[in-house]
């Protein structure tokens, strides 16, 4: 969508200046992708004028341009002459759609071009180079240089293709005050022509016939506007609908009443019926395509183009306007199938005002007429301007409950009301009736949408730091996860907050948030967990002949879809071998103990345990452990599932930890800061038999548990016994805190045999 700026001020009353607009319509979500400001072609006097040397009607020309510098410019207009001031284009100027540069014309340079009327848009004359006044100042603008802003539409937002849309949006977002026009009026007139409606694709059309035209060129103001945005200017019949299409949205068409055969008829195709449009391009049309015709056939393809027949030339004298409301759905269908993308099926396609076709006509007739003459001859409306009977009930403390911010009552009426929003607030909950323009808006979160984006979506940050009173370290928290993995060789992986109810189904037996409206098939839900997405790394990099692979990824995940239904999980993956082939060590393949070294080294030194039941889904029924404490799962490692390997053809060995909620890893709050003790540490060692299937970690878990002093326990030995039982052995390190008597030291060891005996159906070994 383009505009210039005197088109926007038309609507607009401001005093902030272009930039400031593209920065506010930006921040309300109407990204202005460019803000150009074109040079103006100025005045320039011919110094010198001399016979080009390699042509017979080009002249080499030395003129003064108030730059104090002379420019040479070739030229080959006839009047050219020394002592003529006529109108420079400078490089960077825009001419035609064509931007001047420097360059060569038969081997000599030309800085610049003298231009004519008709290049300048001022007339048609381009006999020779414009002849301005001589008083006219030297370096001074010939025309009026306008400021070009270029917008991109989001779907969504269909009221945003017209300028008048645009100005109230800045409108309430306190750029300026709104300038509300009065609507153009049309007489009804009986006339000899009528429509005839056959499908209900076509919600209201108006038809107006003028004769005893006679057809002139637009006036300044809408010719300079059209040609600013990229639209060449025509005539004034063919401009004004071009002109209403940007400032209204209304997309019209304009007809040679002398080439309309009888009444105007709104049908559906037939199978194979033949229309060739205005630029000669023939099409095969079906029953699902929507026309406009008349007794001798197709005019125009409803919505989306005209045709040739009935278009409009310079020697037109009689017209017939067009003015509709055409379904969203049918329109994009037929411009889709054909290949054809206009101005007008942009527009119908994402819906346009269905109250405006009766204004928009009018005034068309009035820009028609004031440069052309002529007399409204008939007027015929089919169909009615349905207003959107959309009422949506709304209550205040939505908003909080979406947000999380406490807007007052007061601005959330007085946004509503500047955006065009008709609220009863009377009732409760609110009724809010949207303007006809808004399509978009059919449920309450797009009030809050809208509410939030005028508000200033910079203001969520700020509310959510106060709303305790203190903000929560988690940043902080988050950063020392990262160093801490960073520093034991895991690279960072950030991936999208989406997932594949596929995958997610595979890895895990949690719930799945489905999205509504998935922006492509492979993202449709928001995730539950971030293993989907690094085996999807994995994957991906193993192919490519890339195994061996240390990641890690800290993010957010959805357990719903309500406000506060998500927290920050931690996922660790390992692939292929720990270290490339070398020749002073044997490499080795990653094991389930790497990433549980992993997530010891975020607890620092808090005691746990390590539970192997319950397997989940992604992991290998006898290569898993989950470390608790007490009762509460901290974390989980383990090797991936042979089964899920496989469905995700990864080859390469994986092993996975993961930390469902960091909140719940006390240890990586912050780092641990080791207190030097003044006694020596003291070592025994232990030996316990146990049924074979008994894990050593669960002894090591409970006798580390026995004694805070006991600040490691490691296993130093393990062999299978008769009986289907095996013996452990292990060491426990002391770290008394004073000074220990043998009496002490024998009452810890007693503590340490007694609890592994009970907790682990154990047997201390003898010998």
């Amino acid at each position: 969508m383009k505009w210039t700026l005197d088109w926007l001020q038309q609507y607009l009353k401001t005093d902030k200046n272009a930039e400031q607009i593209a920065d506010t319509l930006t921040r309300i979500g109407l990204e202005v992708e460019e803000v150009v400001s074109p040079i103006s072609p100025v005045a320039a006097k011919i110094i010198e004028c001399k016979p080009h040397e390699n042509s017979d009607h080009l002249h080499v020309l030395m003129v003064d341009d108030g730059s104090g510098t002379l420019r040479q410019v070739v030229c080959g207009a006839p009047n050219a002459r020394v002592g003529l001031i006529s109108a420079l284009a400078i490089p960077g100027c825009v001419i035609d759609g064509h931007e001047i540069t420097s360059g060569k014309l038969r081997g000599v340079v030309s800085d610049g071009m003298m231009c004519s009327a008709r290049e300048l848009g001022i007339s048609d004359d381009h006999s020779g180079i414009i002849e301005l006044p001589a008083d006219t100042k030297i370096g001074s603008p010939v025309v009026e240089s306008k400021t070009v802003f270029d917008a991109g539409i989001t779907p969504n937002r269909p009221d945003y293709l017209s300028v008048r849309g645009i100005a109230r949006d800045l409108s309430a977002a306190g750029v300026g005050e709104y300038i509300d026009v009065a609507a153009h009026k049309l007489s009804t007139i009986a006339g000899t022509r009528s429509v005839i409606l056959k499908t209900d694709k076509c919600g209201a059309y108006k038809l107006c016939e003028i004769h005893n035209i006679n057809i002139a060129p637009s006036c300044n103001d809408i010719a300079s506007r059209l040609r600013a945005i990229g639209i060449n200017p025509k005539n004034a019949a063919v401009d004004a609908t071009n002109y209403i299409c940007y400032d209204m949205g209304q997309p019209m068409h304009c007809f040679d009443a002398d080439e309309i055969v009888g009444d105007i008829t709104v049908r559906m195709a037939q199978n194979g019926e033949k229309f060739t449009d205005l630029f000669g391009n023939a099409h095969d049309l079906t029953e699902s395509d929507m026309v406009i015709a008349d007794n001798a056939g197709i005019l125009a393809l409803a919505g989306v183009i005209g045709g040739a027949r009935g278009a409009t030339t310079d020697n037109t004298k009689n017209i017939i306007l067009e003015s509709a409301y055409f379904d969203p759905v049918s329109v994009r269908k037929s411009a889709k199938r054909l290949g054809l993308s206009t101005d007008a099926s942009y527009r119908y396609e994402r819906g346009i005002d269905p109250t405006i076709t009766g204004p928009a006509i009018a005034y068309a007739a009035d820009i028609i007429m004031s440069a052309c003459g002529g007399e409204i001859v008939g007027t015929f409306a089919a169909g009615n301007d349905a207003d959107s009977d959309v009422k949506i009930a709304y209550s205040p403390e939505y908003f909080k409950q979406k947000t999380g911010i406490d807007m007052d009552i007061n601005t959330q009426h007085d946004i509503l009301i500047a955006l065009g929003y008709k609220v009863d607030c009377a009732s409760n909950p609110w009724i809010v009736v949207p303007r006809p323009a808004r399509v978009d808006v059919q449920i309450p979160e797009t009030i809050v949408a809208d509410l939030i984006r005028i508000y200033g979506y910079e203001k969520i940050a700020t509310a959510s730091k106060h709303t305790s009173g203190e903000a929560k370290p988690h940043n902080t928290h988050d950063l020392y996860i990262k160093r801490a993995l960073s520093a034991r060789g895991l690279n960072e992986c950030r991936s999208f907050g989406f997932g594949n109810s596929v995958m997610e189904n595979l890895l895990s037996d949690k719930p799945i948030v489905k999205i509504a409206n998935p922006i492509t098939t492979d993202f449709d839900t928001m995730r539950n967990g971030l293993l989907g997405g690094l085996l999807t790394a994995v994957s991906n990099n193993e192919k490519r002949g890339f195994a061996d692979m240390n990641l890690f990824e800290l993010g957010t995940v959805f357990d719903g879809d309500t406000p506060g239904a998500q927290h920050t999980s931690l996922c660790i993956v390992r692939t292929g071998n720990t270290a490339p082939k070398h020749w002073s060590s044997r490499n080795r393949c990653v094991d389930i103990y790497d990433v549980k070294a992993d997530l010891i080294a975020l607890l620092n030194g808090q005691r746990f345990t390590v539970s192997t039941e319950n397997a989940p889904l992604w992991a290998h029924p006898f290569r898993y452990g989950a470390i608790m404490q007490g009762k509460k799962k901290i974390a989980e490692f383990g090797e991936l599932h042979p089964s899920v390997a496989k469905k995700l053809r990864i080859k390469t060995n994986t092993v996975i930890a993961i930390v469902d909620n960091v909140e719940n890893l006390p240890g990586a709050h912050r780092p641990r800061h080791i207190i030097l003790s003044e006694f020596q540490p003291i070592t025994r060692d232990f030996a316990f038999i146990v049924n074979a299937d008994m894990p050593a970690e669960k002894l090591t878990g409970v006798a580390m548990s026995t004694d805070p002093r006991i600040t490691d326990v490691v296993v130093f030995d393990a062999f299978e016994m008769a009986e289907n039982q095996k013996s452990i052995a292990f060491t426990i390190t002391i770290q008394p805190t004073d000074n220990m008597t043998d009496a002490d030291l024998a009452k810890l060891q007693t503590c340490v045999i007694d609890a592994v005996e009970k907790k682990c159906n154990a047997k201390i070994r003898d010998k």
